[in-house]
């Protein structure tokens, strides 16, 4: 019972009472004055508690008006501040992003510029076509793009290239997709890109050990991928795997019957599958060891028209793991096709600042109606490539690619300072081998797209994480004959030097 009901409960027991004792004792005025004084001060007690009552509940009443709008303050606050933009430059990329990181957008760009010199025997065969290769300059990427987010739960990507292979471009479109990412640890992308084929495909450019991939990576990836390829495909990864399964199709590539996002149009495009699975089974606090198999099948080679030499081609072809000079050296020549495909497997060790990469490339393509005798053509490639980054950094493992990405750069340059950089010596053996049946009794079933080998030594410097210059000297072997048996190949050596800003 709380105090107010006791005081009201006693004023009535008083008041009920009040009758029999002024009847039971006239003569005790001096009891009845007392009582009555104390029914007096119960009286005022109760009034006294209800008025204290009504301004508890009126400041209570207050409190909550005031929380009310405080909160609703806050509230609007928050909405405010979750739908404001901020921009940043986190490592050297202008960023625009809601606080809430559901929107955002990204600019990137690249530039890479190549300078070489070819030194090449002045008394080649006459039969030697490519007798004067051009040393020079080439810008071999000049990209701009922005990617970020929509949404919270879509990731976007537009690039665009103006570099080139021997000389620069126009323009064209390197990357358009658009991603949904909220379904961990899957993404579904489509649109423009370059599926992953390869330890080597799928590790970025701006942080490769040298300044073009090996040979034999370059055919496989391009066969049912490799750049601009337009495609929809799943990718997803954990801590230690990675998966990847993209169909591609569009246009006929001018390096093979490749899909891609800007050439001309064919009666009918091509029909491709990308797939690719990687991990890092075994792996310690400061190294690990990297597997993987990748396949590229072509299921239904470009239709190139009635007029066409070969209606259904495949042709693989590639340049010297250099392009300020874009001339191909191996070629196996257009062949009538009815699919084809390439299966690789990688490997890779690292070791703190110490790395050791290879894969092996086995190619094949299925003709089309061969004739008696004539047997379907394989090819084969494959490197061994290493780096030891001499400032201690290690290169980073990307677990969303399953490759190396470049290393950090722990004391950037500032000769103010004594810093310098991280310094990379690397080394590389490449063998790319598009001979088939090349002294075959059946000439139709000769394919002579030559033997090409490559040591390559380079030197890295990067002085910031944006920053980079590769000084790579090359000697190259191309061993391919013609037709009539005559050398069309030749054996050279080459010095480049790339300069690379890119953020």
């Amino acid at each position: 019972m709380t105090l107010k009901h006791g005081l009201v409960a006693s004023a009535a027991i008083v008041a009920l009472a009040w009758p029999q004792m002024a009847a039971a004792d006239p003569a005790s005025d001096a009891r009845i004055q007392a009582l009555e004084a104390q029914l007096a001060d119960l009286a005022a007690q109760v009034a006294a508690l209800k008025q204290q009552q009504t301004g508890d509940v009126e400041t209570l009443s207050a409190q909550v008006t005031d929380l009310k709008t405080s909160t609703g303050a806050s509230l609007d606050a928050l909405r405010t501040d979750a739908t404001s933009t901020q921009a940043s430059i986190p490592n050297g990329k202008p960023t625009i992003a809601t606080s809430d990181g559901r929107f955002s957008a990204t600019l990137h760009g690249v530039m890479q510029l190549d300078t070489a010199k070819y030194f090449q025997d002045r008394s080649l065969p006459a039969s030697v076509a490519a007798r004067d290769l051009n040393s020079g300059v080439n810008f071999r990427r000049a990209r701009l793009g922005v990617d970020g987010k929509l949404y919270g739960a879509f990731d976007y990507n537009l690039l665009l290239d103006f570099g080139g292979s021997g000389a620069e471009d126009t323009g064209r479109v390197q990357e358009l997709w658009i991603q949904y990412s909220a379904f961990k640890p899957w993404r579904f992308r489509v649109g423009a890109f370059a599926p992953p084929l390869g330890l080597e495909d799928a590790a970025s450019t701006n942080g490769a050990l040298f300044a073009e991939r090996p040979a034999a990576a370059d055919v496989a990836r391009n066969l049912a991928g490799g750049d601009t390829r337009l495609g929809a495909g799943v990718i997803g990864n954990g801590d230690h795997w990675f998966a990847s399964a993209v169909v591609t199709s569009n246009l006929v590539s001018s390096f093979n019957s490749g899909a891609t996002a800007f050439n001309a149009a064919t009666f009918d495009e091509q029909l491709g599958y990308a797939l690719r699975i990687a991990g890092t089974p075994l792996h310690g606090y400061d190294w690990l060891v990297h597997v993987g198999a990748n396949a590229g099948v072509v299921a239904q080679p470009a239709d190139l028209g009635p007029t066409a030499a070969a209606r259904y081609a495949i042709q693989l072809r590639e340049r010297p793991e250099l392009r300020v000079d874009g001339t191909r050296l191996v070629d196996t020549g257009a062949i009538d096709a009815a699919g084809a495909r390439a299966l690789g497997l990688e490997f890779a060790a690292q070791k703190k600042n110490l790395l050791l990469q290879a894969e092996y490339f086995d190619i094949k393509i299925d003709r089309r109606h061969p004739a008696a005798g004539v047997q379907d053509p394989r090819f084969s490639g494959w490197y061994v490539e290493g780096g030891w980054v001499l400032t201690g950094e290690a290169r980073k493992y990307n677990l969303t690619t399953a490759a190396f990405d470049a290393p950090a750069v722990d004391k950037p340059f500032d000769p103010l300072k004594n810093q310098w950089g991280a310094w990379e010596l690397a080394a590389r053996y490449s063998t790319l081998d598009l001979n088939d049946h090349a002294d075959s009794a059946v000439v139709a079933n000769r394919v002579r797209g030559g033997e090409q080998r490559i040591w390559t030594a380079g030197l890295n410097w990067f002085p910031n994480p944006a920053t980079k210059f590769m000084l790579d000297v090359q000697d190259v072997s191309v061993k391919r004959r013609n037709a009539a048996g005559a050398q069309l190949g030749q054996d050279y050596r080459s010095v480049n030097l790339r300069s690379q800003f890119a953020f």
